[in-house]
């Protein structure tokens, strides 16, 4: 297989209080079927032999499904394509000398800590909200005596697809979180277990979410765009009647 190169434009920042610029690069002897994050491995790898600061960025599980891996490529959350995480994204995308943007994602919410690293844990202040379910359980149920019926059951597991990776942030014009706060709400508003404490979820969830500074929805979809689980905006719907639903209740 045809070896290719790019050229890199990568934002470096070295610290959350410094300035930042772009800076070229370029990466030669690129396999096409090395990912996004293994291509810049390489690149590190080289400027690690030169004693020059390697680019950090976060990554974790490699596999699409812990949401580490935020990087805005060509001005994409995750780069081009559709239903995948910058992890999964191959540089057999991308032609022999191409030159190739890379950005953290933008967001007040999300600061820059360093270089393509944000701090997303805005989103676990959401999740420490009202992300969860208060039951004294004792032993262990059995799962099966919930009955749960498979309509339900698909919709809940298609908002839990959320794997909170801020691409829905980072896409819109406004920085809003609807769509993950609408995955969550909605997963656990399906379920029996979640019913308990329903109103005061939502109330909580978006009270955090605008006190993190994340703007609001104009209803562009640009999130549901770049979401690599796909999330529908119909969540953003299910979000705002649950939040009024719990307004009527709760007045």
């Amino acid at each position: 297989m045809n070896e290719i190169s790019v050229k890199l434009r990568v934002w470096r920042q070295a610290s959350a209080d410094a300035e930042g610029k772009l800076q070229d690069y370029k990466v030669e002897n690129v396999v096409p079927d090395m990912s996004f994050l293994e291509m810049l491995d390489v690149l590190n790898e080289g400027l690690a032999r030169r004693g020059e600061d390697v680019i950090a960025f976060d990554s974790d599980c490699r596999e699409g499904i812990c949401g580490c891996c935020s990087l805005t490529i060509n001005g994409v959350p995750h780069g081009r394509g559709t239903g995948k995480t910058t992890c999964q994204l191959y540089m057999r995308d991308f032609a022999d000398g191409e030159t190739i943007t890379v950005e953290p994602f933008r967001a007040k919410a999300f600061p820059v800590v360093k270089d393509l690293v944000v701090d997303r844990s805005a989103f676990d202040g959401i999740m420490a909200a009202g992300g969860y379910v208060s039951v004294n359980t004792g032993a262990a149920p059995d799962g099966n005596q919930i009955a749960i019926g498979k309509d339900i059951a698909d919709k809940a597991f298609d908002a839990a697809a959320c794997i909170g990776c801020g691409a829905c942030v980072a896409a819109c014009k406004n920085a809003a979180a609807f769509l993950f706060v609408g995955a969550k709400v909605t997963q656990l508003a399906l379920l029996p277990q979640g019913h308990p404490e329903r109103e005061r979820r939502v109330i909580r969830m978006v009270d955090t979410m605008e006190e993190a500074g994340f703007g609001n929805c104009t209803n562009e979809a640009e999130c549901e765009a770049v979401c690599p689980k796909e999330i529908s905006t119909a969540h953003i719907t299910k979000l705002n009647r649950e939040y009024a639903r719990a307004l009527l209740k709760l007045s």
